[in-house]
């Protein structure tokens, strides 16, 4: 299948064959110095490097979501670094996606959550923040070729929001799935036209038609620009719809069970403690055919990885194209007696697959700095050689990370937070539950709430991993779990750990929730250099009331 032409109104490498070479080399050069040089690099040569991003949808880490990706973790983490430490600011689709968009916390993209209330492809989102995401930045002030393919955000091609008429700024080919993952029967944006897909598996399926309009992307695009391909896939959201061969797999498979599965969530809160233990027989039959079906829809993801690798390598491009592969949320199955769900701020939701392989990456490597999806954007920005003092991105650079810089200084903290669905009425199903439950199961254990709102500070440092998380409703909850002790977060220490050191942690959660930019990349609390700026505060703060004291005698 040939791609259709790019999207109306695009670059001016879309219409390349009317230029003489001289005349494409003077205005490449232009672009390069308004804003982006290049990253130096011997694998890579003179030519900028290419870019892939593969992002699933919903993929857990720690319950073992990669497990099933055996090629995945062949092609990518064997031949590049995997990150141990990888969180996502939000544990849910749309705000997630928009910090990876956009490299900023929630607070600073104001998705909040998976509705156009939420500003979920909201027009004030298509208005303020499309056009100053990273792939905006990569196409217009980088020359890049920029290719879309799947999930964009929740409520994308809604009426709206514009319906599917709507091209986001920053998009050369652009081939967006309508509102949320589907495996069949779904309609796609090919460049802001309409196709409609069946239930034919040879040609609908939709991690398989992503799959082929990649391929077709790597083969008919430019040569002479650089690309990045961002590839979002259904899996294993739910409907958790397998392809044919897949579905027999996996039939002695089910949902781990953790220290913290089908237990009672004691000094948790409320949202967590109004689950039911033990969890009914048909709750956890429920949970294990999720799990199971998630992996077998996980199968071909890994053939897409396959397909794109080999296709990369066959057309000469493979060592100069770094592959970046993550999720957008975790996902629990039966973890303190909730049966299938994200949005919680525990490990299990908030934490991530993150795999990179490309060009000065040393194979088989594992890093444990402490990194989240806001930093994707700068990283990539920061390969095509953008200026990133240019931006107000929250997030930090992966590149020395990556290139195995030594004596790196980085950060000790991040930053979680999460505004809950639902409306203040009470569920009829479940009169006896509190207003404003929403994801509501048969036997009334509900997955989230209007006012299921928190925000946290995971920090992970040379002496601590902690986590510091406060709710915003009636109760003001705190929980706080030290993750070295208690993996499974499963006793909560807020009201036995130190009071000074719950201070502190309560200070840098609120700078956090107020940050923007640079400032949310000051140290941290457990940041040596963190200590030595307070220090050197407080010095300041002394010797200005001793001159002020002075000066009023």
């Amino acid at each position: 299948m040939r791609l259709p032409p790019p999207v109306p109104g695009g670059p001016w490498w879309s219409y390349r064959s009317l230029l003489p070479f001289y005349s494409q080399a003077l205005l490449l050069l232009l672009l390069l110095q308004d804003g982006c040089l290049g990253v130096s690099s011997e694998a890579a040569g003179t030519r900028r490097p290419n870019v892939v991003l593969l992002l699933t949808d919903d993929q857990d880490e720690v319950l073992g979501g990669m497990i099933p990706l055996k090629k995945t973790k062949a092609l990518i983490a064997e031949m590049g670094m995997t990150f141990s430490n990888a969180y996502v600011p939000s544990a849910l689709c749309c705000p997630s996606r928009a910090s990876i968009l956009t490299g900023k916390y929630p607070h600073n993209h104001y998705v909040v959550n998976n509705t156009l209330e939420g500003n979920c492809s909201s027009k004030s989102w298509q208005k303020i923040q499309e056009p100053n995401t990273f792939p905006a930045i990569l196409r217009s002030m980088c020359g890049y070729q920029t290719f879309f393919a799947g999930k964009y955000l929740n409520e994308y091609g809604a009426p709206d929001a514009g319906g599917l008429e709507h091209v986001p700024l920053g998009w050369s080919y652009w081939f967006a799935l309508e509102k949320n993952s589907k495996y069949y029967n779904y309609t796609l944006s090919i460049n802001g036209k309409a196709r409609r897909h069946g239930e034919n598996y040879s040609v609908d399926y939709l991690t398989d038609v992503l799959a082929n309009v990649s391929l077709d992307f790597l083969d008919y695009k430019s040569n002479f620009e650089p690309f990045f391909m961002m590839i979002s896939t259904p899996a294993p959201h739910s409907p958790w719809t397998a392809a044919p061969q897949y579905q027999k797999t996996f039939q002695n498979i089910t949902a781990p069970r953790s220290k913290n599965f089908n237990i009672h969530g004691t000094n948790k809160h409320w949202l967590i403690r109004q689950a039911k233990t033990p969890m009914t027989n048909s709750s956890i039959q429920f949970l294990d055919d999720a799990f199971r079906k998630r992996w077998q829809t996980l199968l071909s993801v890994d053939d897409l990885v396959e397909k794109l690798i080999k296709r990369l390598e066959l057309n000469g491009e493979l060592n100069n194209t770094y592959i970046f592969y993550t999720s957008d949320n975790g996902y629990h199955t039966g973890q303190f007696s909730l049966p299938i769900d994200k949005r919680q701020l525990y490990e299990f939701d908030i934490k991530v697959p993150l795999l990179v392989r490309g060009p000065g990456i040393k194979p088989n490597r594992t890093s444990k700095m402490l990194v989240a999806n806001i930093d994707l954007g700068p990283t990539i920005l920061d390969i095509a050689g953008y200026d990133l003092n240019k931006t107000q991105m929250d997030g930090m650079s992966l590149l020395p990370i990556l290139r195995g810089a030594s004596n790196l200084t980085w950060r000790s903290d991040v930053l979680v937070e999460y505004q809950g669905e639902g409306r203040n009425v009470t569920d009829p199903t479940c009169p006896s539950l509190s207003p404003g439950v929403s994801q509501c199961f048969p036997d009334c254990v509900c997955e989230d709430a209007y006012n299921n709102t928190y925000a946290c500070v995971r920090t992970v440092s040379s002496l601590w991993n902690l986590q510091y998380c406060e709710f915003d409703d009636q109760e003001v909850f705190v929980e706080v779990y030290n993750l070295t002790s208690d993996p499974d977060q499963i006793t909560n220490i807020a009201k036995s750990i130190d009071p000074e050191l719950l201070g502190k942690m309560n200070y840098r959660l609120m700078m956090l929730q107020s940050c923007s930019g640079p400032t949310c990349r000051t140290p941290g609390v457990f940041d040596p250099e963190g200590e030595r700026e307070r220090d050197r505060k407080r010095r300041n703060t002394t010797v200005f009331l001793l001159y002020l004291r002075s000066s009023l005698r």
